[in-house]
């Protein structure tokens, strides 16, 4: 690595920053675009995450800032100032409410709210249950996840169990994955049916759409149970039950059923028809109308069966109120 030379710009860093990256171009790179040429110069680290420094202006090019698409011709000194990935850094506790449904030694049970991510990833890397479980109980930094053996998402709302101990969590991860740990869902969706059953389907990635889940031959094995809550005009409230617990299961598997989610933007195609006096205020409802209402386990570490329920959230109660009184304008 060559030296800076005293006629370039003095590049500050910050507590995220590595040390500051700096060499010529040779001339048989000449004519490469800027990343495909910082590939070849800085082989250590991904061409996207290359992209990524250059776009936020901590790549140079003499001096200037870089752009991705820019060519370079041989001899000119980039400087790179490499920023650390969030997902290399240790996780930060951050005092955010919890709302705890039971909490001793070996484990804790909350109700998780709508909007809340469950663990840091790509766009949240902070602001999650797992930096708000860092700072309620500090010990679970030394516990793979800090304790998540299972996840809602990030519109889902209701109950989840976490470990605060490594005992406690091998020994829920177990349960998991013996199918013993019982939990319920109230799902609202589009469609009325005055019947229950099983879907017993498997389920895997979308072949085409990498952020959604579907129906597939040759995917995980999902069996899904559901039973009918309550009847209303153009829609249902189920209760369902899980087997297992793929991702986006309920809403995959009722998705293909003929009865998506009401509220779910990634699974429902469009603007559904329904009766006009509830047309805008099923259409609207900005999440998945999906809530965890039941949790069941046996404790970790005393083998006693304990049981939680959660009520609907707020959200959900007044659009079922809204339901029931658009719905005495029907006919």
């Amino acid at each position: 690595m060559m030296k800076p030379e005293e006629d370039l710009p003095d590049y500050s860093k910050d507590d995220d920053s590595a040390d500051l990256l700096e060499m010529r171009v040779p001339m048989e790179h000449g004519g490469l675009r800027l990343d495909q040429a910082l590939v070849k110069l800085f082989p250590e680290y991904s061409r996207s995450r290359l992209q990524d420094w250059i776009e936020q202006g901590l790549v140079t090019v003499n001096g200037t800032a870089g752009s991705v698409k820019q060519k370079v011709w041989g001899g000119e000194t980039i400087c790179v100032s490499p920023q650390i990935h969030p997902s290399e850094q240790p996780y930060v506790a951050e005092d955010i409410p919890l709302d705890i449904v039971y909490e001793d030694n070996d484990i804790l049970v909350i109700n998780k709210p709508v909007g809340l991510v469950v663990h840091p990833g790509s766009g949240n890397w902070q602001g999650t249950l797992l930096n708000a479980l860092l700072h309620h109980a500090p010990q679970l930094a030394e516990v793979p996840r800090a304790g998540i053996v299972h996840r809602l998402d990030k519109d889902t709302s209701g109950l989840m169990v976490v470990a605060k101990t490594l005992i406690a969590q091998t020994a829920l991860v177990r349960q998991m994955q013996s199918r013993s740990v019982k939990r319920e869902y109230l799902a609202l969706v589009w469609g009325e049916l005055d019947y229950g059953g099983v879907i017993d389907l498997p389920i895997g990635r979308h072949p085409s759409q990498r952020v959604k889940m579907a129906v597939i031959q040759g995917g995980k094995e999902a069996v899904t149970h559901y039973s009918v809550e309550a009847n209303f005009p153009s829609c249902t409230l189920l209760r369902c039950r899980l087997e297992t617990g793929r991702t986006h299961q309920i809403r995959v598997h009722l998705t293909h059923n003929g009865h998506p989610l009401i509220g779910d933007s990634v699974y429902q195609k469009g603007v559904q028809k329904c009766a006009l006096p509830l047309r805008e205020l099923l259409n609207n409802f900005p999440r998945q109308a999906l809530h965890a209402t039941k949790l069941a386990l046996e404790h970790p570490v005393t083998g006693e069966w304990l049981e939680w329920h959660a009520p609907l959230p707020e959200d959900m109660e007044q659009l079922l109120d809204q339901i029931d009184e658009a719905s005495h304008g029907i006919a």
